[in-house]
């Protein structure tokens, strides 16, 4: 097998020039924050993760959600976007800890996906869970005998939840994109 071994050769430096002195420095472009792996990252995911488990946890207490299709399915598109925004702050965290930045593009791909699947599944569960609360609520007039405000609240932080994610997964799919 010919293996081909490339020789270094010591090559001069330049002469220095006054143009050379007056050139503006190059270097990396800074991370925009709410990347993975900036403090604006790990914050987004805090608030991801603080409105998911909310919406999971007022849900859950509430002893007549399983009765409705809409709020088991929101039960469940919370429970996987609260450990989906745990797991990724804790990467967030160890990012900032190690002053390390996710820039492989296979790890930026996989966050744009994750974050992408998380947040729909999120917004259509919030907006079926509002569409439910509100025949309750409005139609049906049956609010007595339900807990309507759980239910709002609910879906309200699903909701949220989902506000915090479009930021995430925007800026994830972008910084793919751009490279």
């Amino acid at each position: 097998m010919n293996v081909i071994h490339p020789a270094v050769h010591p090559v001069e430096a330049p002469p220095v020039t006054d143009a050379a002195h007056n050139a503006i420095p190059r270097g990396r472009m800074k991370d925009m924050q709410g990347t993975p792996g900036t403090p604006g990252g790990l914050a987004l995911r805090f608030f991801q993760f603080a409105f998911a488990l909310v919406s999971l946890c007022v849900m859950a207490t509430t002893i007549d959600f399983p009765s409705v299709t809409a709020f088991r399915y929101l039960v469940a598109a919370v429970s996987l976007q609260s450990l989906w925004s745990l797991t990724l702050a804790i990467l967030d965290a160890y990012a900032i800890l190690v002053r390390r930045r996710f820039r492989h593009p296979r790890v930026v791909s996989l966050f744009a996906i994750g974050d992408g699947i998380t947040s729909t599944l999120t917004f259509t569960a919030a907006c079926a869970s509002a569409g439910i609360t509100v025949l309750i609520g409005n139609d049906l007039n049956d609010c007595a005998r339900n807990h309507c405000t759980r239910f709002e609240t609910a879906t309200a932080m699903a909701f949220m939840s989902w506000f915090a994610v479009s930021p995430s997964f925007l800026l994830n799919f972008w910084t793919l994109a751009s490279k």
